[in-house]
């Protein structure tokens, strides 16, 4: 009997629908072979079904999680709704996350929400299940916005970092002493350390006077203040937060380990060979973490001189006549981020000879004065102004600078060494010029005191100075006098200008800052008046009548000069 031969055919591959397809097909959203089709596809691509579905353009990302969500009774949520910073990190593996495409939405007790595009993939939810240790709850999401969300949580702290700061060649931070080394993965971790480099760098070439690193709960903020103002810089990963504290105060010489406290320090960016820039560093603890603030000391500004500050040819005379001479007192007053230190450092650079032994105590030292004796105020070691000026009086000064007279004590020896041959330079901080005397009478000085020590009070503040951007403003004439100007000033010589906004100036309509000044010497009209106990009004009267220029005054001279607007002068002024 002769043998059968029978000969086999290959088996076609079996396409099995998924949960999604089948759905789709019994709802009649799709013909049975378009599914089969889309999910060979998948197959084949070794993607997911709702991958190849979107992809062959039969449904949109929105319409498919409509319809899951209405076929398999699960909640719909728009996940362009969603804050990224609100959402947990610590229930799913950041890794496992990003691969399965999955987001989770929160955990309370037992119970686990994820954003899903595909709520019928049973086993990537009982992956979750096990991963968790919860029962899950699918929330259905559009596809694309999942994808979008999942790439974009899954970037490192590192990967964000080295996108916003990029590569920073030439410069190197470093203690402003040469700080002990520290072994610490934390700290020295590359992306947060080229991430400091480039903001520091970017504060420096944006003019920056501060920089606020600022945690919340749920955002991390980084500020400049560029001409008085601050501006947000970037939003870096909140995670970093505490290795960016740590970095900063490694180079600063501060405790890393002590988070309870305020604390100060300074550090320093050498930008080249020849030029370095300074850093007061300050920590404050908050809610959320630690608050730093760097304040930039640049050595240039201290070299500027007199005329690049803004003084008005005669009250740069009378301010140079009363620095010259060999005794008296000399106060700066305004509020803080006035520009009291650089004027002051300025004075003492036209001072600083040779001949001259200049002392300066200070809380802390700003910047750095060849030839000058700079002290550190340490309270808690002591030495406070008060003592600096005692051990100051026996060093043979020439000329004292006290960073600021706070006490009757300070106050009190500060005014005995200007009456008995030394020249007094100091800081207050009160509004103008007249009110500065009735400070100190107020703090206890006997007014026989004040009328003999102090030769010159000059007030400031600083406006922004105009971009070269400006465009005349067209204004009625009574709103000038309003301001403040006089009939006399309308003569038509002069326009006002207003602020525009270009490149240069970012679209604010300024660059940099210029001064105002109320510069007011102690003639023998006012100190007849103090002694008789003049109040401040009666000295503003009287300084007005001998010549002095108030600060809304000096302020308006900057307007008719088109160096600044008036809207600036009467923000930074008081009438």
């Amino acid at each position: 009997m002769a043998a059968i031969t029978t000969t086999q055919r290959p088996q076609a591959r079996q396409t099995t629908l998924a949960g999604l397809g089948r759905a789709l097909v019994q709802h009649q959203r799709l013909r049975l072979d378009q599914a089969t089709d889309i999910q060979r596809k998948a197959d084949e691509a070794e993607t997911g079904f709702v991958d190849a579905l979107l992809a062959s353009g039969t449904m949109s990302a929105r319409q498919l999680a409509a319809f899951a969500a209405d076929v398999f009774g699960h909640p719909l949520l728009d996940l362009s709704a969603v804050d990224p910073a609100a959402l947990p990190a610590d229930v799913l593996d950041r890794k496992f996350a990003a691969e399965a495409g999955v987001i989770a939405l929160g955990k309370r007790g037992g119970r686990v929400s994820v954003a899903v595009s595909d709520p019928t993939d049973t086993k990537l939810l009982d992956r979750i299940r096990f991963i968790a240790q919860a029962s899950v709850e699918a929330v259905v999401v559009e596809h694309d916005k999942l994808l979008r969300l999942v790439e974009k949580l899954g970037r490192s702290a590192a990967d964000t970092l080295d996108e916003i700061a990029g590569e920073v060649e030439g410069v190197d931070v470093t203690s402003d002493e040469q700080a002990a080394q520290v072994d610490s993965s934390d700290i020295d971790d590359a992306p947060v350390v080229r991430f400091l480099q480039k903001i520091l760098v970017d504060a420096i070439q944006a003019g920056a006077s501060d920089l606020h690193f600022e945690p919340f709960e749920k955002f991390y903020r980084i500020r400049f203040r560029v001409d008085g103002e601050l501006r947000e810089i970037a939003q870096p990963p909140l995670a970093i937060k505490e290795k960016l504290a740590s970095r900063i105060k490694v180079i600063s010489r501060l405790d890393i380990s002590e988070k309870r406290v305020p604390q100060d320090g300074r550090m320093k960016l050498v930008l080249s060979g020849n030029r370095a820039i300074d850093f007061r560093v300050s920590t404050l603890p908050t809610l959320f973490g630690e608050k730093i603030v760097m304040r930039i000391l640049d050595p240039a500004q201290a070299k500027l001189g007199i005329d690049a500050l803004g003084y008005e040819p005669d009250q740069k005379e009378a301010l140079i006549e009363a620095i010259k001479r060999p005794y008296g007192m000399v106060l700066v007053t305004g509020p803080t981020g006035s520009g009291k230190t650089v004027s002051l450092y300025s004075c003492l650079n036209i001072l600083n000879e040779p001949g001259v032994n200049i002392s300066t105590a200070e809380d802390p030292a700003e910047i750095n004065l060849p030839g000058v004796n700079q002290v550190n105020v340490n309270e808690k070691a002591g030495l406070t102004f008060a003592a600096a000026l005692r051990a100051f009086l026996r060093q043979d000064p020439d000329v004292i600078m006290v960073g600021e007279i706070r006490d009757l004590e300070t106050a009190d020896i500060a005014i005995k060494a200007a009456q008995t041959g030394h020249l007094v330079m100091s800081t207050l901080h009160t509004n103008d010029a007249p009110t500065t005397l009735t400070r100190l009478s107020n703090m206890g000085v006997p007014a026989f005191n004040i009328a003999s020590s102090v030769s010159l009070i000059t007030a400031q503040r600083l406006a922004r100075r105009l971009c070269t951007c400006k465009q005349p403003l067209d204004v009625d004439e009574g709103a000038l006098l309003n301001a403040g100007f006089l009939e006399s000033d309308l003569d038509g010589s002069w326009v006002p200008y207003r602020p525009v906004g270009c490149e240069r100036c970012s679209g604010g309509g300024y660059k940099g800052r210029v001064g105002i000044y109320q510069v007011m010497p102690i003639t023998e009209e006012m100190q007849r008046l103090i002694l008789a106990g003049g109040n401040a009004l009666q000295i503003a009267a009287q300084a007005e009548a001998e010549g002095v220029r108030d600060l809304r005054r000096s302020g308006l001279l900057k307007v008719m000069q088109g160096l600044t607007s008036i809207e600036e002068v009467l923000a930074v002024t008081n009438e």
